[in-house]
């Protein structure tokens, strides 16, 4: 008995029509659940076969949303109606900002850093070609207006060439291509 694989990855979202946009945009994800703006939660299936998993998008908690917290257990179900008081200011301002600044003049004004989420890591992907995946990746308006890109493709000393972006949410995404050896 092992566990052999992973199959799904989610992550906390601030706006779910972005988020779906961002990841519809890179080839090879294709959404399977959800993608529109009202839900709060959303699929996208990479890869095939055997190599298959999933990206979840969820939304994350925001002010004035009342969401239903679950305490489960095997006999009772208690359901809890949380109603967070939060100030959305900040949260607006910055969104008008990204929208009239390139990806670039983000990155100056952060030191290169979008909303990073330093306690949480990276997300590696396989590409099958890393080098047309970043010029795809910089070309495409949305992408390149949305994304940081932190590195340009670079050969590593344990047999990979990789990049790696910020997403929008500011999680970390590290795109990689294994080399033959």
């Amino acid at each position: 008995m092992r566990v052999y694989r992973i199959s799904a990855i989610t992550l906390k979202v601030d706006k779910m029509e972005s988020s779906c946009q961002f990841y519809s945009k890179i080839p090879g994800f294709r959404i399977v659940y959800g993608g529109a703006p009202s839900d709060a939660f959303s699929t996208f299936e990479v890869g095939e076969g055997e190599r298959k998993a999933y990206l979840n998008l969820e939304l994350a908690e925001r002010a004035g949303r009342k969401t239903v917290k679950l305490d489960n257990n095997k006999h009772h179900h208690h359901y809890t109606v949380v109603d967070q008081q939060q100030s959305l200011d900040h949260d607006e301002n910055l969104e008008k900002a990204m929208k009239t600044t390139t990806g670039t003049e983000r990155e100056k004004e952060r030191g290169g850093k979008q909303g990073s989420r330093s306690d949480f890591g990276r997300i590696i992907l396989h590409t099958e070609n890393v080098d047309d995946l970043y010029e795809h990746m910089r070309k495409d308006e949305f992408l390149s207006n949305h994304a940081i890109f932190e590195t340009e493709p670079v050969d590593a000393p344990w047999g990979e060439r990789f990049f790696h972006i910020r997403e929008p949410n500011g999680y970390q995404l590290s795109f990689a291509q294994p080399l033959r050896r």
